[in-house]
């Protein structure tokens, strides 16, 4: 046990000691105030008797002590993410999203209800505007999200909303957003907007899905009849132009042998003209040649039927019988 003697009192409350423990700790309380660290994904705004000063990057960093300087940190280089209509819900190793029906429930432009749950990712852009222009900024960011969302909602069907129309909404979300919050000068800038449910309410979920099948159904009906009119009518044009094809061949055929014979009865005729008997003989011998050449075996008659004269063969053995 240390006991205090009235020599080692003396000695402890020494003015010299203590002047230099006063020292110590005032070179302590300014050290204190007049160090910040910045990380990387970090900036410092500093303000001098609350007027803005200058802004410093990451690092180890000094300012007058004494909160003459104070420093307002601002993580610039970080991707910060807003939930709306639903919040994450731990539950065991994975996260559960629950609804918030009071922001999702929205009126659609066909007078609809519909459940829409979304989230917003944005980055500070300006830190001096982002911590002197506006007070209560998350408030503000949701406040601005909503009535984005719900007018941009209100403006579409409710089967635009679940089908098509998602990107369009995402797309306009963005833009609508980061034009209001610098005409407010909050130094932000929306990265993105991203739905994450378009669900009518549960009392009528079953009707809408009936209709989506209807709707999935349709488009597969229509789906196979293009895919059957893809390949029913290419067939059908091909057959056409072949069967045009081949009555043109045809009718040039035809239209080529009827010139061909033109010309062969007008050389013949011409040469009928110019000797009838020998023409006229010539055609008959070349009737008879024309009707015996493909018979072996004939018989001939005369004009009244009234004899039958065997003739075998005329150019063969048995020609001579």
């Amino acid at each position: 046990m240390i006991q205090f003697t009235p020599k080692k009192a003396g000695k402890l409350f020494n003015p010299k000691v203590i002047t230099l423990m006063v020292i110590i700790i005032a070179v302590l309380i300014l050290l204190g105030t007049s160090i910040y660290i910045v990380d990387q994904a970090e900036e410092a705004v500093i303000t001098r008797f609350g007027r803005y000063q200058r802004t410093t990057g990451p690092g180890l960093q000094f300012k007058l002590p004494l909160n003459i300087d104070r420093a307002y940190i601002v993580r610039t280089r970080e991707v910060q993410t807003e939930q709306f209509g639903f919040r994450t819900v731990a539950q065991g190793l994975s996260p559960r999203f629950a609804g918030d029906t009071a922001m999702s429930t929205m009126l659609t432009g066909d007078l609809n209800i519909i459940e829409v749950g979304w989230i917003i990712q944005y980055r500070i852009t300006d830190p001096v505007a982002w911590t002197f222009n506006v007070m209560e900024r998350r408030e503000t960011i949701r406040d601005v999200s909503q009535s984005v969302i719900n007018m941009l909602v209100g403006d579409r069907t409710i089967m635009d909303i679940m089908g098509n129309e998602r990107n369009a909404i995402q797309a306009a979300g963005v833009e609508y957003m980061n034009e209001t919050f610098r005409s407010f000068g909050l130094g932000i800038n929306v990265i993105a907007v991203q739905l994450q449910n378009t669900d009518p309410p549960g009392t009528v979920q079953s009707a809408f899905d009936d209709v989506n099948r209807a709707i999935q159904d349709m488009n597969r009906f229509i789906n196979e009849g293009m895919h059957a009119y893809n390949e029913s009518i290419p067939r059908a044009r091909g057959e056409a132009d072949r069967l045009l094809q081949v009555a043109e061949g045809y009718a040039t055929e035809r239209v080529n042998r009827a010139h061909g014979e033109i010309a062969r009865f007008n050389a013949v005729f011409e040469e009928y003209r110019l000797a009838p008997e020998v023409t006229r003989q010539r055609l008959y011998m070349e009737m008879v040649e024309d009707v015996f050449s493909g018979d072996n075996r004939a018989t001939l008659i005369d004009r009244r039927f009234s004899n039958f004269l065997p003739f075998w063969d005329l150019g063969g053995a048995q020609g001579g019988r």
